[in-house]
């Protein structure tokens, strides 16, 4: 009689992830003054100190750039986000390794947020930026180098495509929905640079750019 296979272990960065995003919302949960918004969450260059009434407002702080990827503003949010992690990111854990990889996240969410502060001192609108949609996006950038024919199924539309397929799709409606719509509820550019960032991440790897890494960690 064979043993039916053990499960997958979802791998230690991107458990720790997920723990830390759903900590972090049942604290927003809590926070009935507004304080973790008003110091963890990314807020544009550029705000003026003092509002209307004379009351003060909330400023950037470089830890903002870290601190606003584990924020989320529903439950929703946080639910496709987490997804999306344990999806992806679980197996671009498990490929590049746990170092690698979180690395690869921290660089995710920086380069997201300083992509969405570029485009607030271009006239976007001022207002704060939370969660790791960013390095969502990076991850799923990933996966389409490492496993370009990977074929998955889409939430929204349910229908299966190759994963290269899939980002370039998510990136086209990224960018239409970024410059010609005017949700300023989805920072559409802060995907985009999730995407961009991951994509010089894995061509610093390869020693395709002009800084060389110590170690060649992909072909």
């Amino acid at each position: 009689m064979t043993e039916a296979p053990a499960p997958m272990r979802i791998p230690i960065v991107t458990k720790l992830l997920l723990i830390g995003c759903v900590l972090i919302f049942m604290l927003q949960s809590m926070d009935r003054t507004g304080w973790l918004l008003w110091h963890l969450a990314l807020w544009p260059l550029g705000m003026p100190s003092v509002g209307s009434y004379g009351e003060a407002l909330p400023q950037f702080m470089p830890w903002q750039l870290l601190s606003y990827g584990f924020m989320h503003g529903s439950p929703m949010h946080l639910i496709f986000n987490l997804f999306a992690l344990w999806m992806f990111g679980s197996e671009l854990e498990r490929y590049w390794g746990s170092a690698a990889y979180l690395r690869y996240i921290l660089v995710g969410i920086i380069g997201a947020g300083l992509t969405q502060l570029a485009v607030g001192l271009l006239g976007g609108p001022l207002q704060p930026t939370i969660g790791i949609s960013g390095a969502v996006y990076a991850v799923l950038l990933g996966i389409a180098l490492m496993f370009p024919n990977m074929r998955v199924m889409l939430l929204f539309p349910p229908i299966p495509m190759r994963a290269r397929t899939m980002v370039i799709l998510y990136a086209c409606i990224e960018l239409y929905l970024g410059v010609f719509t005017s949700n300023a509820g989805v920072a559409h550019f802060a995907h985009l640079g999730g995407l961009a960032t991951g994509w010089l991440m894995i061509q610093y790897w390869r020693g395709r750019l002009p800084i060389k890494p110590r170690l060649r960690l992909m072909a």
